[in-house]
Formats: C-alpha cells, structure tokens, sequence
C-alpha cells in the first residue's frame, strides 16, 4: 500500500495503480474501490490498546466524518467522482492476520464500505463526500 494525496478513479474498473484495476485480479467486478472509517479505526485502538494505523486495514479510502453504512445501496460523490454503495466490508480471516485477531469480531458492522466507481474522476485527500 502506499498513500497518494490523489488518485484517478476509473468508472467501472478501479483506481489507477491498484492492483484490483485489472480485471482479473478482482474477485468480482463490483470490487473497485473500498472505503472505512477512521474514527472506527481509533475506536479499535481505544477499546483495545492495540496500536492500528489508517493504512493497516487496506482499504482504499480512510474518511472522517462519514456514516459509511449508511452509504449501503446509495449513490454519492467523492469531489467529483460518483460511487454506488454496494455492501459492507465485513472483517475476514485476512483482514485479522493484517491487523490484529482481535479486529474479526471489533470491526463486524464497522470494516467499511465496499463501492463501484459510477462516473470517473480524480480524488484528492480533503474531498468532501455527499
């Protein structure tokens, strides 16, 4: 993983330099872009002492200020960029094994979000969401 300060979303595919903008490296075609909390993220390590980082769960894009749920079969727009929610990411196996154990059962409803890029663009950090 590596932190940009900007990035291009492609419509229908993913975002540019994730590996997951290749076709065949999705395990489905909705999987393009992925999102979480970070207020979750310091929840984890308040509730319990374990030390996480933003970049730690993976996910594409870290928010604050935003009920990512409630974004679940919802469109809305990143700066210009417009997404669809599609489902939760619920916390897997892998997800454990890249954090903490203690993470698969903590983030169940909180491991963020999962989207499809509607229309393209580029997302800079400080984008508002709406």
């Amino acid at each position: 993983m590596v932190e940009v300060t900007a990035v291009e979303a492609v419509a229908g595919e993913g975002l540019k330099g994730d590996r997951y903008l290749e076709a065949a490296n999705r395990r489905s075609p909705d999987y393009q872009i992925t999102f979480i909390e970070a207020e979750n993220i310091e929840a984890f390590t308040t509730d319990t002492g374990l030390v996480m980082s933003p970049a730690l769960p993976r996910r594409n894009v870290v928010t604050r200020n935003v009920g990512l749920n409630e974004l679940v079969g919802a469109r809305f727009r990143v700066g210009s960029v417009v997404l669809e929610g599609l489902e939760l990411c619920e916390p897997c196996r892998l997800f454990a094994n890249r954090t903490h154990k203690d993470a698969l059962t903590w983030f169940l409803g909180r491991g963020g979000l999962r989207a499809m890029i509607v229309a393209g663009g580029v997302l800079s950090v400080g984008d508002a969401i709406g």
